[in-house]
């Protein structure tokens, strides 16, 4: 039955993107945890609808749009950040109904909006990604690896103390700055697979599962790639076989590894 499943070409496009997910998300999901910006990640995805709507309207792809529109909304996101330093939720809540409204609005105005609906974006469908969406899911995720391997130490040190960051002589707004676009640029092309309703999840969860299990910053980061990967595995297997949508599914996976740890968790100190 398993070889069955995997002689499908769409099925084998769909194991390769999570395998390329599990490896970026869990890590850019554990800083933006730390720095308290778990919201960045559904303020980017909601304002790739208005990418998406601009593609459509100018004719373009909608994937270049997207990455465009995120790049620019993550810049403003930081100097919205440094505006409103100690609410930094209200930065949050102001780009995420500027996204949604801009989408609706130019969606609603546009002669190509028929051939097109949203809810494809909104939702997303791992098992539809070409060849060419998965080479891109696995091109971020080399960069997010390649670039948390080199600059992990100066990041550690942004994300846990800003002003000890400053001090030594770290570029903060720049790093800052790159750190959003990357997580952006990594939003974009992961909402064709999980949509821009659910991209959040599968990007903050198998980080807060690790972040139970780890004992320090590197075991909570491999921890949450295998997680990542366990979890997202097993919701395509699962939704292929129960026939449910395959992020859903996987978001449900990850919702329940989250309890049963934190469940072990209460027990272990009840024990204790």
């Amino acid at each position: 039955m398993l070889t069955d499943m995997l002689s499908y070409d769409f099925l084998q496009r769909a194991l390769l993107s999570v395998i390329a997910i599990s490896v970026f998300a869990p890590i850019l999901g554990i800083f933006l945890i730390l720095r308290r910006q778990s919201l960045m990640s559904d303020t980017l995805s909601h304002v790739s609808l208005a990418g998406v709507a601009m593609g459509i309207v100018l004719g373009m792809n909608t994937t270049l749009s997207t990455l465009l529109i995120v790049v620019v909304a993550a810049v403003i996101l930081e100097y919205l950040q440094t505006v409103y330093k100690h609410y930094m939720e209200i930065s949050t809540a102001i780009l995420m109904s500027f996204g949604l409204a801009v989408s609706l609005i130019v969606m609603s105005k546009s002669s190509n909006a028929g051939s097109v609906s949203l809810e494809q974006y909104l939702f997303g469908s791992i098992i539809t990604i070409s060849m060419g969406q998965v080479i891109a899911l696995f091109a971020i995720a080399v960069t997010v690896f390649i670039l948390t391997l080199l600059f992990i130490r100066p990041m550690y040190i942004l994300t846990f103390d800003e002003d000890t960051a400053f001090v030594d002589g770290l570029p903060v707004r720049l790093m800052s700055i790159l750190f959003n676009i990357v997580t952006g640029i990594a939003i974009a092309l992961t909402i064709p697979a999980a949509g821009a309703l659910l991209v959040s999840t599968i990007m903050v969860l198998p980080a807060s599962i690790a972040m139970r299990l780890g004992k320090n910053f590197t075991s909570v980061i491999f921890i949450g790639i295998i997680i990542g990967f366990v979890g997202m595995v097993a919701g395509i297997f699962l939704s292929y076989y129960w026939e449910t949508p395959a992020s859903a599914t996987i978001t449900m996976i990850f919702i329940s590894i989250f309890l049963l740890v934190s469940l072990g968790g209460m027990l272990r100190r009840k024990l204790a």
